[in-house]
């Protein structure tokens, strides 16, 4: 029948959409998770053989910083490794203590190189340790930022590098009410200073200044970098960036991954009221120039032996400071939590360039964004992400609600008329075109759209992955939990059927070849008896191929979704009952015949049957 045909051409071309994004999506987050521990276990860091540096050792800046003589002097390679505790300990350090932060900067080349994030833990478990952002050189993982200055090309002056241990005035450590002052000087006749502020979030403002007490003038360039020796492991998703990122003003936004920055070494901007930087998932760190002024910003991918790095800076125009002249610069530090309301925050007080694409809010922006918003807002009210969820699908419901009474009442019509429509088809059985004629002039006269059917499926797969992207993305959503045995909402379902919901100890998921398919919890069973429901709302169609495709859907449904995040299929389920309480509702009103309970009785019916038979 044209409209069962129609719904069979829906949910088919649905399936493909969530079969590709499971392949994609579904089946690398499961691969991962399962080889997450074991990597991280097996993951040792080669000896550092390059320097965070990049200015070489007689003073010359690099015509383009960023390339593979970058700003900064050149340090020598640690030649242990070392934990990242161990590294912390054995040079001198400023303390950071706030709110949001835990974490030291190190007087030796005045890097900012170990920060924690005490909000967020690395398991649901809150006695779990806190996450490292940032770490120094010679430890594991090593990620930092630098500020200072570089020479004219060709000029010998004696600058403040990575070597250089800077002097603090003052004792205490660094906090949202006290900014710390580090000095050094050259012996040559300039005196360098820098003030470190934090706000009670994720900003750290560095203001550096250069006083010549000398004889001649120099001319010096600012610069700020963000390094990350060695490759992060990553999700490694399409619908995800993970890696170098910045919006270079009227260039817009720039996204390299690792992979694509080794394969391009080095990408040059000059731009205004830009930003740049690394991002993961939830975390980043990247740097915020001066909107107004003009910088040459670049991205990097360096090999020195085994050792690959990333950097990420920029250099800002000269200035000149004449004898008995002071030359100020200032720059700023994002490093934390892509929380959307700080986010959003900084880019409305500091005027910055779309800041707010740091988060990857995908394609569907103009629906994920007010989608979390939403959810936030309901969230606030409710206490529970969860609840959330279920109460944004009812506001959806009621957004589509014209659109759904009318197909559902369309459905109900072309149920009514079905006794016409067989014989429509018996009397015009050897001519497909006068039948199809006839068919659609009954449409007409009872004012049927036979693409109803495709409507409330259509109308949910935009919906669909804005949910799935706020869930995935948003760090709100991390670790958010439900009720009973949720506990991550941006997690798949922990329980599964396949070891009796953890009766017998094992992990069926990690059978060979198989085992990312024996993934299923609970609430993708809910999921796929909810469907299922759905689906027996309406007559078994009479081809048995057809049927058969009806019949097989929620179950293939059921095992693709299994892996996704536990709040999106619990959006499912939700929205599956929803639909059959509003469908039925509606075909009751239009005079049809809900098939949901006779359905149901046939099956069973049937079954019974077959048994005696035998």
């Amino acid at each position: 029948m044209t409209d069962q045909k129609n719904t069979i051409l829906a949910i088919v071309l649905s399936a493909l959409v969530l079969i590709g994004w499971q392949y994609f999506v579904g089946l690398p987050q499961m691969e991962k998770q399962k080889q997450e521990a074991h990597l991280k276990a097996q993951q040792t860091q080669q000896l550092q053989t390059q320097s965070p540096a990049g200015k070489s050792a007689s003073g010359t800046p690099a015509a383009q910083p960023g390339a593979p003589s970058t700003p900064g002097q050149t340090a020598a390679a640690p030649t242990t490794q070392r934990s990242r505790e161990a590294v912390i300990a054995s040079s001198p350090r400023i303390m950071v203590e706030t709110p949001r932060l835990h974490g030291s900067i190190a007087l030796k080349g005045a890097q900012i190189d170990d920060l924690a994030l005490t909000q967020y833990h690395e398991t649901v478990d809150k006695n779990s340790p806190p996450i490292v952002l940032l770490a120094p050189s010679g430890s594991p993982h090593p990620f930092y930022a630098e500020f200072g200055w570089v020479a004219g090309a060709g000029a010998k002056v004696k600058l403040p590098d990575s070597n250089t241990v800077w002097t603090r005035q003052g004792s205490g450590p660094l906090t949202v009410d006290r900014p710390v002052t580090l000095t050094y000087d050259n012996g040559e006749g300039l005196e360098f200073r820098r003030v470190i502020s934090v706000d009670d979030k994720y900003l750290l403002t560095v203001e550096d200044q250069v006083v010549n007490k000398g004889a001649a003038a120099v001319t010096l360039y600012p610069f700020a970098l963000i390094r990350r020796d060695g490759t992060p492991q990553t999700l490694g998703y399409y619908i995800l960036h993970e890696g170098l990122i910045g919006v270079m003003g009227d260039q817009g936004l720039q996204e390299f991954t690792y992979k694509t920055i080794e394969d391009k070494k080095s990408v040059s901007f000059k731009a205004t009221d830009a930003w740049l930087g690394i991002t993961d998932k939830y975390w980043a760190a990247t740097l915020l120039p001066d909107t107004k002024a003009p910088i040459q910003a670049h991205f990097t991918y360096t090999l020195n032996g085994t050792q690959k790095s990333y950097q990420t800076d920029y250099l800002g125009e000269a200035k000149t400071v004449a004898p008995g002249a002071t030359i100020a610069t200032s720059g700023r530090l994002f490093a934390g939590a892509k929380e959307v309301a700080v986010v959003d925050g900084y880019e409305k007080a500091l005027n910055l360039n779309r800041f707010e694409l740091l988060i990857d809010w995908g394609w569907f922006y103009f629906i994920t964004k007010p989608m979390f918003w939403a959810i936030d807002w309901l969230y606030h009210h409710v206490g529970n992400f969860g609840i959330a969820i279920l109460l944004i699908t009812v506001l959806i419901k009621g957004v589509f609600f014209p659109l759904a009474n009318k197909s559902y009442a369309s459905m109900a019509k072309m149920k009514a008329v079905q006794p016409e429509m067989a014989a429509i088809r018996e009397r015009y059985a050897d001519d497909k075109m006068k039948q199809q004629q006839a068919l659609m002039e009954l449409y007409k006269k009872e004012k049927i759209n036979p693409l109803a059917g495709c409507l409330p499926i259509v109308i949910q797969v935009p919906v669909f992955f804005a949910l799935y992207k706020v869930l995935f993305i948003s760090i709100e959503m991390r670790h958010a939990p439900f009720f009973g045995w949720i506990h991550d909402l941006s997690a798949p379902d922990p329980t599964n059927i396949f070891n009796l919901f953890g009766l017998i100890p094992y992990d069926p998921t990690l059978v060979p070849v198989i085992g990312h398919f024996l993934h299923l919890g609970i609430w993708p069973l809910i999921m796929g008896v909810t469907m299922w429901a759905q689906m027996k709302l309406n007559p078994a169609p009479p081809d048995p191929t057809q049927k058969m495709i009806f019949d097989w859907m929620p179950v293939i449904f059921t095992f693709m979704l299994a892996s996704f995040s536990a709040g999106l299929v619990i959006y499912w389920a939700w929205n599956n009952t929803l639909s059959v309480i509003q469908q039925s509702i509606i075909m009751r009103k239009n005079g049809a015949k809900v098939e949901l309970f006779d359905n149901i009785k046939a099956l069973f019916g049937k079954k019974k049957g077959a048994g005696k038979s035998g």
